[in-house]
């Protein structure tokens, strides 16, 4: 599978569980339901790191600038920024 596929496929995936934790972190603390914010957070963290480590992996091996770098994990911190950085900048060919 190509690394640009697997980065943008990632990046949705990642933007749908910060997004999903939006529903999870009121469950836990204000009903004192734990098990759906367990799932998600331990979901969502391993997404993160993918989404970050996989933006240095297709960003070395696309020769991209240290620009790309920067806001595709500025973009993670953001909770619609993966969506963003997936449309802004990667949907066009290499």
């Amino acid at each position: 599978m190509n690394h640009k596929i697997i980065l943008k496929r990632l990046a949705i995936l990642e933007g749908i569980s910060y997004l999903c934790l939006g529903i999870t972190v009121p469950l836990k603390y204000k009903y004192g339901y734990d098990l759906p914010n367990l799932i998600v957070g331990m979901s969502h963290g391993v997404l993160f790191i993918a989404y970050c480590l996989w933006v240095l992996i297709y960003g070395i091996r696309a020769q991209k600038n240290t620009a790309f770098f920067i806001l595709g994990w500025f973009m993670s911190l953001l909770p619609f920024g993966t969506f963003w950085f997936d449309a802004k900048h990667l949907k066009t060919q290499d």
